[in-house]
């Protein structure tokens, strides 16, 4: 954060800031990078697709200028999603439709909108909301916000098993947050390195013990080529959520077991 803070100054127009690392799982701090930013005249522009499925956003109390993600990473379909002030939407010239109507949000739509896709984009929401348990008596926003509580917790106990048992397998490095005051700063989504394995090789491996997990840069190809990763396969993500287990974590430590020898 204090080298973020360095780089800004009275030139700074645009801040564009992921919520959650899709590699790493670590979240960042958005609200004191709005206020950052903010204080120099930037606006800020937020990457929420991997936290999205996580954690409750709440663009008010950010204060962010636009915020985007996508429902396929909270189990509907991919459907893409952008918001953004009022002011800014209504100011900023779009590279729009020429027979759309110039108003707001229409103005900056590409066509004719997919209704179907938005019909299993309100299901997906209506799912999350259902973990809450609550009757109909609340608004969906509450129901929200109580099911992303449940999720939260879940989740952060699912990444304390995960670190706690991760610690015996020296060959096995991990990018990303693993001290367990800080579990709040993560999602239950791991970066790995297996020592004298390709990341092909540990996630092929994997698949066929059906436990599905993935291999390369994720579209994250900035932070893979800091972590010196890029041109080596990049990483193994293992990527938990609600649904996930502590008794599937252990099957999976199984398989570490078996494929370290």
């Amino acid at each position: 954060m204090a080298q973020f803070e360095s780089l800004l100054n009275s030139n700074t127009k645009l801040v564009a800031v992921t919520y959650a690392s899709n590699t790493t799982g670590s979240i960042n701090n958005i609200k004191r990078i709005v206020e950052l930013a903010h204080g120099v005249g930037a606006l800020v522009y937020v990457d929420a697709v991997h936290y999205a499925p996580h954690e409750l956003v709440d663009v008010q109390a950010l204060d962010c200028d636009f915020l985007a993600c996508s429902a396929y990473k909270f189990f509907g379909p991919h459907l893409g999603m952008v918001y953004g002030k009022k002011e800014h939407l209504d100011g900023f010239t779009p590279y729009k439709v020429e027979p759309a109507k110039d108003v707001a949000p229409g103005r900056w739509e590409t066509g004719t909108q997919s209704f179907e896709a938005m019909a299993g984009f309100i299901a997906a929401v209506d799912y999350i909301a259902a973990i809450s348990e609550l009757d109909d008596s609340h608004s969906r926003r509450e129901k929200l916000s109580i099911a992303f509580a449940k999720t939260k917790q879940h989740e952060m106990a699912l990444s304390e098993h995960f670190l706690t048992r991760l610690v015996n397998y020296p060959r096995i490095k991990l990018f990303g947050i693993d001290d367990f005051d800080r579990l709040n700063e993560r999602t239950p989504t791991f970066a790995l390195i297996f020592e004298g394995l390709e990341p092909r090789a540990v996630s092929e491996f994997l698949g066929k013990q059906h436990i599905c997990v993935w291999d390369g840069n994720f579209y994250a190809q900035g932070l893979c080529k800091q972590l010196d990763v890029l041109d080596k396969g990049g990483v193994v993500r293992i990527g938990c959520m609600h649904y996930n287990t502590i008794k599937e974590l252990d099957q999976l430590f199984d398989l570490f077991d078996e494929l370290l020898g």
